[in-house]
Order: C-alpha cells, then sequence, then structure tokens
C-alpha cells in the first residue's frame, strides 16, 4: 500500500505542474483548446487520485505516511529533507484544492473565450493548483513555505493578468506586498524552528514540544517571552497576510480586478485558506500557547463582523462575495482560536464549494450583463437565467448557514465551539459570532434580491440577457451539489460531531434573510431610509473604517519621507560628502604623491629596486 499511496501522491502533486508548463511553453502551438486540453488533464488526474487516497484513508483506513523525497541542502549540522506527509489531512485538503480547481477550469473555457492570452491564463491556473498541493503536501516547513511563496507569486500574476487595466495592476501588487508583510513572520518562526529545535521537520519540531515549551527567548534588555508564543505569533501574521485577517485584509477586495474564475480560485478552496489550513497543521505548538490562541479568536471574531459590515455597503456584486469571504475565513479563524482546530476545517471544506459556486455564478451574471458588476444596473434576471438564479441561490442558503445546506453544520459548529471554549475573548468572539451571522444573511439575501428581483434596472430595449452557456452552467450545477449536502455528508462520516443547536444561534440568519426581504423587496424606500439615518456610520463602510488611508499615511508617506531623508542626509551628506568624497581625496593625494617620484630616470629607478631589495634582505635576516 506504501508505494501505491506514494505514486497517487506525486501524481497528484505533479499532473498540474506537467500540464501548466506543456501550456505556458508551448501556448501558441497549442492554441486555446489544446491549453484546455493539457491543463484540465492534468487537473483531473490529480482530481482522481486525490478521489483515490481520499477512499483509501476514510474507507480502507490507510495509515499517515510521510516520504522523503531528495536532500535540498546541508549547512553544518543542518539536514534539509524535501518530502511529503499524506494524512487525513492532507488528503481532505487535496481533494478540495483539486475539485475546485478542476471545475474552475472548466469554467474558464466559457468565460475566458476569446481572449488572446488564454493558453497563459490556463497555464497559470494549473501552477498555482501546483504550487497549493506543495503547501497542503509538505512535511516539512521548507516545501510549506514554497508553496506558500508559490501562490503568492502566481496569484499576483493572475490577479493582474488584465495588465493593460491599473486598478489590476495595482491590485496584483498589492496583493504581492501585504503578504510579503506576513512572510516576514512566517520566516522568522521558520528560524526559530531551526535555532531551537534544530530541524524544520514537523515531526522533529511536534517531538520536541513537550520540554521546549518552558523555555524563553530573550527580546531584548530585560524582556523575554515563551519560545512557544513567539513563534506561534510569527507564524499567526504569516497565516493573518495569506488569510487577509484585520488589519492585514487589503489586498483581497483589490483581487477583485481579476478576471471571476481567479476570484473564485482564490477565495474558496486556495490560496485564501493555506494560513487556516497552516494553523491547523502546526496546532500542536498552538495548544501551548493561550495568549496566541486568545490573539487569533480575538482577530478572527473582529475579522467576521467587521468585514460582513462593510459587505453590507457594496454595489459590485464580485466585492459583495469578496467581503463574505473574508468575514468567513474570520470565522475559521474563530474555530482555531477556541481550539476547535476540526471545526475550522470543516468550514473551510464546505466554504470552498459554496463560495467557488457564488462566485462562479456571479461570473455567470457578469457575462449576460456584458461585463456589468454594478448590482444597481441589474435585477429581475431570475427569469432571463434561471440555472444561475438556482444556483446562487443554493450558494446563498448554504453561506446564511440556513439548515439542511452545508454552510449550517459547519458554521454553526464554529458558534457553539466559540460559546463554550474557555479560551480568554471567548465571550467577545460569540457576540461577535452571532451578530455576524445576521449580518451575513442580510448581505448575502440583499445582493441576492438586487440582482435576479425586483424591476430591470438596465436598458431592456438595446440589451439581449439571456443564460451562459452550458461549458459555465455544467460547474455551477455540479458545485451546487456539495452545498447542499457535503454538511450533512461530513457529520455522518464522522468528521464532525454536531450537538442540537439552539434556537440563539439559528435566529440571527433568519432575523436577517428576513430584513433583507423587507428592506430590498417589500419596501425598498426603508433602505434608502435608514441609509440616510445612519449616514456617518455609512460613510465609514464605505471607507472601509479607514485602513486604506492609514496605510497611505503610515507607510506609504512615511517610507517615502525616509526614502527622502535617506537621499537628502545619508546618502548626500554623510556617504557622499564624508566617506566617498573624502576617500576619492586620499587616494588622489596618494597618487599625487607618487606620481611625484616617477622622474624618468633610469638611474634613480635602479636605486629605489636595489633599496627594495635590500630592505628585503634585512627584513628575512632579522626576523621581521
Amino acid at each position: 500500500m506504501g508505494l501505491s499511496v506514494k505514486i497517487l501522491s506525486l501524481m497528484v502533486l505533479l499532473a498540474p505542474l506537467v500540464g501548466g508548463v506543456i501550456s505556458g511553453v508551448f501556448g501558441r502551438r497549442l492554441r486555446p483548446r489544446g491549453a484546455h486540453f493539457v491543463t484540465i488533464t492534468g487537473v483531473l488526474i490529480s482530481f482522481f487520485s486525490s478521489l483515490y487516497l481520499s477512499y483509501l484513508f476514510f474507507f480502507d483506513y490507510a495509515v499517515t505516511q510521510s516520504f522523503p523525497l531528495y536532500l535540498w541542502a546541508t549547512s553544518g549540522p543542518y539536514h534539509f529533507m524535501i518530502g511529503l506527509l499524506i494524512d487525513s489531512l492532507t488528503v481532505s485538503m487535496m481533494l478540495t484544492v483539486t475539485f475546485v480547481s478542476l471545475f474552475v477550469h472548466m469554467y474558464s473555457i466559457g468565460y475566458m473565450k476569446g481572449d488572446d492570452s488564454e493558453p497563459r491564463f490556463f497555464s497559470y491556473m494549473s501552477l498555482f493548483t501546483f504550487a497549493m498541493l506543495c503547501l497542503v503536501m509538505a512535511d516539512d516547513f521548507i516545501l510549506l513555505f514554497f508553496g506558500w511563496e508559490g501562490v503568492g507569486l502566481i496569484s499576483y500574476l493572475l490577479i493582474g493578468f488584465w495588465y493593460q487595466k491599473d486598478a489590476a495592476v495595482v491590485g496584483g501588487f498589492k496583493a504581492f506586498i501585504v503578504n510579503r508583510v506576513g512572510d516576514i513572520g512566517f520566516l522568522l518562526a521558520i528560524a526559530c524552528a531551526i535555532i531551537y529545535f534544530g530541524s524544520t521537520s514537523y515531526t522533529d519540531v511536534f517531538a520536541q514540544l513537550a520540554y521546549k515549551s518552558s523555555e524563553m527567548i530573550r527580546l531584548g534588555p530585560g524582556l523575554s517571552a515563551s519560545l512557544m508564543t513567539v513563534m506561534t505569533v510569527l507564524l499567526f501574521i504569516g497565516a493573518a497576510a495569506k488569510s487577509a485577517q484585520v488589519p492585514l485584509h487589503v489586498w483581497l477586495p483589490e483581487s477583485m480586478e481579476g478576471p471571476t474564475p481567479i476570484s473564485a480560485l482564490i477565495h474558496a478552496a486556495t490560496m485564501v485558506t493555506a494560513g487556516v489550513f497552516m494553523l491547523c497543521r502546526l496546532s500542536p505548538l498552538l495548544d501551548y500557547s493561550p495568549i496566541t490562541l486568545s490573539i487569533i479568536l480575538v482577530i478572527g471574531a473582529l475579522t467576521a463582523l467587521l468585514m460582513g459590515l462593510v459587505a453590507l455597503v457594496q454595489c459590485d456584486i464580485k466585492r459583495v462575495i469578496a467581503y463574505s469571504t473574508l468575514s468567513q475565513l474570520g470565522y475559521m479563524m474563530m474555530g482555531v482560536g477556541s481550539m476547535a482546530y476540526q471545526t475550522g476545517l470543516f468550514h473551510l471544506f464546505t466554504h470552498a464549494c459554496f463560495k467557488a459556486l457564488l462566485f462562479l455564478a456571479a461570473g455567470s451574471v457578469i457575462i449576460g450583463m456584458h461585463h456589468e458588476q454594478d448590482m444597481r444596473r441589474m435585477g429581475g434576471l431570475w427569469k432571463r437565467m434561471p440555472i444561475t438564479w438556482l444556483t446562487f441561490l443554493i450558494g446563498a442558503l448554504a453561506l446564511t448557514a440556513v439548515p439542511p445546506f452545508s454552510g449550517f453544520y459547519s458554521k454553526e459548529s464554529i458558534i457553539e465551539a466559540v460559546h463554550h471554549s474557555s479560551v480568554t475573548g471567548a465571550s467577545f468572539a460569540y457576540v461577535c459570532a452571532l451578530i455576524g451571522a445576521f449580518v451575513t444573511a442580510l448581505y448575502t439575501f440583499r445582493a441576492f434580491l438586487m440582482t435576479f428581483h425586483g424591476q430591470p434596472r438596465f436598458d431592456e430595449k438595446h440589451q439581449v440577457i439571456q443564460e451562459s452557456p452550458w461549458v459555465m452552467l455544467f460547474p455551477l450545477v455540479i458545485l451546487a451539489l456539495p452545498s447542499v449536502g457535503l454538511g450533512l455528508l461530513l457529520v455522518h462520516l464522522g468528521v464532525e460531531e454536531v450537538s442540537s443547536f439552539h434556537l440563539t444561534e439559528l435566529s440571527p440568519a433568519f432575523i436577517g434573510i428576513m430584513c433583507a426581504f423587507y428592506f430590498y423587496r417589500i419596501h425598498p424606500s426603508a433602505a434608502d431610509r435608514a441609509k440616510r439615518y445612519f449616514g456617518l456610520f455609512y460613510q465609514l463602510l464605505l471607507g472601509q473604517y479607514g485602513f486604506n488611508e492609514i496605510n497611505a499615511i503610515i507607510f506609504v508617506s512615511g517610507i517615502r519621507r525616509l526614502g527622502q531623508f535617506a537621499y537628502r542626509v545619508v546618502d548626500t551628506v554623510w556617504i557622499e560628502k564624508y566617506t566617498i568624497q573624502r576617500i576619492s581625496h586620499y587616494f588622489l593625494n596618494i597618487s599625487h604623491f607618487i606620481r611625484g617620484k616617477h622622474s624618468g630616470s633610469l638611474g634613480y629607478y635602479a636605486l629605489c629596486m636595489l633599496g627594495g631589495v635590500f630592505i628585503l634582505i634585512a627584513s628575512v635576516c632579522l626576523g621581521i
């Protein structure tokens, strides 16, 4: 069995890489259809291999296996081995990533039709899938970081794919730069593993936790902290940037400038969930740091509530779903912070399906509306796009956590876990989770009703609105299935135990749905009155709490001023005037002195040579 698992794992990992490289190198010769074939075939092989591995681990009871592949580097006593770790968590993530990626690839055939750069686009998507699988399957920090940086780099290329648009270029740069901030924390955590554990292997690090848990790190004069706290806080900084937690969330809404399939791929099962996965994979470290758990819980709660509120005032259909992703990532972090790691992963899996469904359904609307994304110019689309309407509704019900849809089981499990958690800040997080459940229902059905119901707010005479082609609808139908039943299936498989939920946890969602119908279907004028009544708060939400302005003042302007100071004072005065110019004058004086000794007389030169020889012989004799 060991050999078969190893071969299957390598097939999962390498098939998307091969497809992506072939499409990228030979794209012009292959043309779009050839690029579609090689990339989708690669992801299809990866998906079916993941499916078979899932059968082995969940039904045939295969055991955890680790495969060393090769020695990457040796430095003194440290040996950095590249290898794969295959267990139930790995297999679950592999299946989720390849499933969503496969249907995003298929959907992209219709969405990107006619684009001159289709082979490049499909190459990027397959390489993105490969990088995410490296991250998921790694058995140590080194391969994990390789995949971590891989998804960061390729997401930059995908977000800025339409580089002719300034907003796409800015969005790509913003994602890249903010993720580099988190990478500093991640790299320092890896350095801690090397220095204090002598290894980057998960197994080696976990084996030493019991007697390393009390070790302290000296941070400065009279200042020290627990090794576990320092290391886990650094890991969380990396996770917060990748999984877009407040205040490192600012890159994710800007990534909406990329093609819609990329929004689904990045925001559903792959890049943004990498931080949640990493914390769950390294959860044995978190168990030794109550401080870090409390930080994760409170930051996750703030992200879930604050970003959900911002989604209430968005009019771009993709941005509503983007802020929804931020909010749901906050819920996953609450699961991690309350030490219910399995619950956080449970929501990760269900969210991957219904959020990919919502993004792709939004893309179907955008294509049908001739690339219009403003919901204020939509309305009444359910008659023209019935399949898109139905699949969007299924995704909305799952996101809102209405039973028996998949989001109900996972989201309510998190609320229950937070409610019963003893971690500091759990009471605050519980209140945020309940309010967030109401807000989620309100903004989700606001988007649904503004898009598909009410009177059409577009020019019906000059706009032909029709359903998307089946190459786009088929992935929607397939993704709708797990959005309905995945939660119940995982509960029956024993992945998560669900207790009976109280009315306190279920009622916010239903109240939110009723409020959405009241404000946006029964009495639309009431929404305008509420907007005027909460004018200041509405403007605060429109400005996204001023995070972009704060970043611009502190970091952008601050770094620019620091650069100007470095140029005017450090470079011009200290370096150029007092260092470079003085050194140049010193050597110039030496050259003038030496040049003055060149008389042109051969006798003088011979005398100098004899003097030098005499000094050399004398120094040897005297032992100098």
